[in-house]
């Protein structure tokens, strides 16, 4: 059974409830419809009701079993206010600019996710990243323990040998300090069990294994290397490592004997977005692997990105994703 196919059956056994800020786009419209029908979570729309009705009778799609909330009108409106405005006005934010905020859906959805009222969010089809990721720091922020939010991949290698993968960080954050690195390292460790059913042996991507090559560079991934270790002493993860020796186990071993992870890495941590970006895209293109993502990892309750390119199976795929994490 295919990855994301486990992860859909996982999402229906324990179903969660998410919240699609961009209820009034066709293609939110048409995953809702899907993903209620299929039982894998409960899910609230955001936008105008009669917009959303509009968009729905177009594509002749059906709203049974959806709740439509509206910012603008809603109940909930002037307490999320009240709740932002505490979150934030340490940064200057005043009681009326909370109040104007909360009506904005993207704003609205973080809220219902900050006061339990989902337990998730999807968004992305017609934001930036930028423009869904803001919120959602400024009001979620870090899980208890992690500096840094970043992201992954969730790779699925139609090669058996490689299989699952998780490749972190590929769209968030353009060039992590080693602190950041290493925070990432860990949270793609936790994606792996959580999302990737695999137990995790993480490598720290470079271009130098073990010190053959001598660059800033490849210092910054050996720091990141040494500050993992001392973030989850429990962590089989290994670095510096070039790509090769970190999946080829002749190569890995030679390289880095008796490593547990050298050879046989099911997490990559590349050393930069760069990387990242280009390593992901080459495999799923070349290599033909499915690719999911990005997933947010490192924040304290599940929210993820879309890219505005999305399918409609791309939004219910990354509904399962999300469900799964805030088990």
């Amino acid at each position: 059974m295919a990855i994301i196919d486990r992860i859909m059956a996982k999402a229906q056994a324990n179903v969660k409830h998410i919240v699609l800020p961009e209820g009034e786009e066709t293609r939110n419209i048409q995953a809702a419809a899907k993903i209620v029908k299929a039982g894998i979570a409960k899910i609230t729309v955001l936008g105008n009701p009669e917009k959303v009705k509009a968009v729905a009778a177009e594509t002749d799609t059906c709203l049974c079993g959806i709740e439509i909330v509206d910012p603008a009108t809603s109940e909930k409106a002037v307490s999320y206010a009240n709740a932002l405005y505490e979150i934030r006005k340490a940064k200057g934010m005043t009681e009326e600019e909370a109040a104007k905020k909360v009506a904005d859906p993207m704003f609205y959805g973080v809220m219902m996710v900050k006061m339990g009222d989902a337990d998730g969010l999807v968004s992305g089809a017609i934001h930036s990243t930028g423009d869904m990721l803001r919120p959602a720091l400024q009001i979620i922020k870090c899980k208890p323990g992690i500096k840094t939010v970043s992201s992954c991949f969730l790779m699925e290698s139609p090669i058996e040998e490689y299989g699952v993968m998780i490749f972190a960080d590929c769209a968030v954050i353009p060039n992590p300090t080693a602190e950041e690195l290493a925070n990432i390292a860990v949270a793609a460790a936790e994606s792996a069990k959580s999302l990737g059913e695999i137990e995790p042996k993480v490598a720290m991507l470079s271009f130098s294994t073990k010190g053959s090559a001598k660059h800033e560079n490849v210092t910054k991934v050996q720091e990141a290397t040494k500050i993992a270790h001392e973030l989850a002493p429990e962590l089989k993860l290994d670095g510096e490592l070039q790509l090769d020796a970190a999946i080829v186990p002749e190569v890995g071993q030679l390289k880095s004997p008796g490593s547990e992870v050298a050879g046989y890495a099911n997490v990559l941590v590349f050393p930069d977005l760069q990387a990242g970006n280009i390593g992901y895209k080459l495999v799923q293109r070349l290599g033909k692997a499915e690719a999911y993502g990005p997933i947010l990892q490192g924040i304290a309750k599940p929210c993820n990105d879309l890219s505005r390119g999305c399918s409609v199976d791309d939004i219910v795929a990354t509904v399962a994703i999300t469900a799964v994490q805030a088990q």
